[in-house]
């Protein structure tokens, strides 16, 4: 993408840190949808909601000390963060809880089940800006990916097994588990492969 920094993944211009960041605090957003029409969270955030339950932190505090946890994580695995990889554990976590104050908490299933549906899309369209920034990946991504260069296992086998590990830790803490999950897991992937459809025609028509 025009904007996808193409050297260190330290150094970035402007426009590329606004799709990161932009990216990053839409994929809060999308997070907190999910959190408020209660029908199911994404896994880690199941995860964060019941670390949360059992702490003083709320949903964003934990999400972001599970982040740093991850984050530390990698170290046995020799994998090495860069700029997206700090502004992940900053940032989604500070969105989640600022968007949980200003989103609506409806009472209606037909209007949670927007919220929800909402997020979902909201949550594909951010990762697909985080991603194009080009700046590293999440701590959560980089953990599969560094599991998968040192261990030999297949990437999709390690993405399944944290993936269902995080979330049955998450409902044996007490977090939401609903229809939103299982929509999440079905639907999640497509919007993000869409929106990079979309942007992948758009600029070449441009270019054209």
């Amino acid at each position: 993408m025009p904007w996808s920094a193409r050297r260190s993944g330290w150094s970035a211009r402007p426009i590329t840190l606004a799709v990161l960041l932009g990216g990053l605090w839409l994929f809060g957003m999308g997070e907190a949808a999910l959190v408020n029409s209660s029908l199911g969270n994404t896994p880690w955030t199941v995860l964060a909601e019941g670390v949360a339950n059992h702490s003083r932190l709320d949903i964003g505090g934990a999400t972001i000390l599970l982040s740093v946890l991850v984050l530390a994580g990698w170290i046995p695995l020799r994998q090495l963060p860069a700029l997206g990889t700090l502004a992940n554990v900053v940032v989604i976590g500070v969105s989640l809880d600022v968007m949980r104050r200003l989103l609506p908490h409806p009472g209606a299933v037909p209007v949670r089940a927007l919220e929800a549906a909402g997020g979902i899309v909201t949550i594909g369209v951010a990762s697909a800006l985080y991603l194009t920034a080009n700046l590293g990946p999440g701590p959560r991504d980089g953990w599969m990916t560094g599991i998968h260069r040192r261990l030999g296992y297949p990437l999709a086998s390690v993405r399944v097994t944290i993936e269902l590990t995080v979330l049955a830790v998450g409902v044996v803490l007490g977090g939401t588990v609903g229809v939103a999950t299982v929509a999440f897991a079905l639907f999640v992937g497509y919007c993000l492969a869409w929106t990079l459809q979309l942007f992948m025609r758009q600029f070449r028509h441009d270019a054209s």
